[in-house]
C-alpha cells in the first residue's frame, strides 16, 4: 500500500490567508524554521496505479499537479478511481466542486456527510451534469466496504469506518439533525493484510477508534491543536480545541499521552493548525512529540505498507 500526503494543514493551510500570528507572520518571513502546507488530503494506492483520495480539499488541483501518480494519461482520464470522505467540513468536501469538468467519481461517505453536501446545495448541480455522474456510496459504521472504482472495478482495499466525536460542520449546524457519523475514522487494509488507520479529526479516543488503529501499520492522527486553549492563549478566538472537535496532542489527558501504547510502526499527525507550536521544527513541542515516537505530516510525504 503507497500512501502519499497531499496536504498536512487545517482548514485554512499554513499561513492562513488572514492570520499573523507567530507561526504564519514567521514562516512567511523565514524567521521560524517551518513549512507551508495546504489543507489535509491524502492519497492511497494498493497497486500505484489507481488511487483513492481521502478527503478532497479546497486546494486539490494543485494537489494533484504536486503528484505525478495522479496526473491524466489520456485526452480525459484520471488515476483518481475513487474519493472518501471523513467529514463534511469544507475543507474535506469543496474539492468535489473543482471535480467537475465530465468525469465520473465513485465518493465513499456516510449518509449524513452525503446529505450535508447534497441537500439544498445548488453548487453540488455542478457534479449532476449527466446521470450516475457522481456515484454516492454509503459508508457505515461497522461493517466493511471494498471500495471500487466507478465501473465496480475493486480497488484492492477494504474500508472499516467508526464515528469520531466532534461537532457538525459550522455551515450545517441547526440545519439538520446531529449524527454521529458526520464524522469518521476509518481503517483501510489491502489484500495482503497490511492496515493504515486515518483519524484527522476526534474530539476523543473512543474504544472503537482505538480498535480501528489496533494492529495498523500507520496511523495518520488528529494533530490540529497542541493544547486546548491555544487560540485562546493566542488572542485569535475564544473556542477551546475540544469545542471545535479536536483532541489536543499535549497534555496529561492529551493524544500522545492517551495512546502511548500505540504500536504502529509510523505515527503521523496531520490536519495542523496554524497556531500549533508542532509547525515550528525547532520548538519544544515538536521534540516531546518525535521523542514520543510521532511524526508530524507535511506536503508531499510518502510512506510504503
Amino acid at each position: 500500500m503507497r500512501v502519499r500526503v497531499l496536504g498536512s494543514a487545517a482548514g485554512g493551510g499554513f499561513p492562513q490567508w488572514n492570520c499573523g500570528c507567530r507561526l504564519c507572520h514567521g514562516v512567511r518571513t523565514g524567521n521560524v524554521r517551518a513549512r507551508p502546507r495546504s489543507q489535509e488530503c491524502n492519497a492511497v494506492s494498493a497497486d500505484g496505479d489507481r488511487w483513492v483520495l481521502l478527503n478532497a480539499s479546497p486546494e486539490i488541483r494543485a494537489q494533484i499537479e504536486a503528484f505525478l501518480a495522479l496526473h491524466p494519461r489520456g485526452s480525459r482520464h484520471t488515476p483518481i478511481a475513487a474519493i472518501v470522505l471523513t467529514s463534511g467540513d469544507l475543507d474535506h468536501v469543496l474539492g468535489l466542486l473543482s471535480l467537475r469538468e465530465g468525469q465520473r467519481l465513485a465518493v465513499y461517505a456516510t449518509e449524513a456527510v452525503r446529505r450535508g453536501f447534497v441537500e439544498g446545495n445548488r453548487l453540488a448541480r455542478t457534479l449532476e451534469r449527466f446521470p450516475g455522474q457522481v456515484l454516492w456510496r454509503a459508508i457505515d459504521d461497522g461493517p466493511a466496504t471494498e471500495l471500487a472504482d466507478p465501473d465496480g472495478l475493486p480497488l484492492g482495499l477494504t474500508l472499516t469506518a467508526a464515528p469520531a466525536p466532534g461537532r457538525p460542520p459550522p455551515h450545517l449546524k441547526g440545519n439538520l439533525p446531529d449524527d454521529p457519523l458526520e464524522n469518521i475514522g476509518l481503517a483501510l487494509a489491502d489484500a495482503q493484510g497490511r492496515r493504515l488507520a486515518y483519524v484527522p479529526g476526534t474530539a476523543e479516543i473512543t474504544p472503537k477508534l482505538e480498535a480501528l488503529m489496533a494492529g495498523a501499520e500507520a496511523v495518520f492522527l488528529d494533530g490540529t491543536c497542541w493544547s486546548d486553549d491555544e487560540l485562546i492563549a493566542q488572542g485569535l478566538s475564544q473556542a477551546t480545541a475540544r469545542s471545535m472537535g479536536h483532541l489536543p496532542v499535549g497534555g496529561p489527558d492529551g493524544s500522545l499521552a492517551t495512546l502511548a501504547g500505540l504500536a504502529a510502526r509510523r505515527r503521523i499527525l496531520i490536519h495542523l493548525n496554524n497556531t500549533n507550536p508542532l509547525l515550528d521544527e525547532d520548538s519544544a513541542e515538536r521534540r516531546a512529540a518525535e521523542a514520543a515516537g510521532w511524526e508530524v505530516a507535511e506536503d508531499g510525504l510518502e510512506i510504503v505498507l
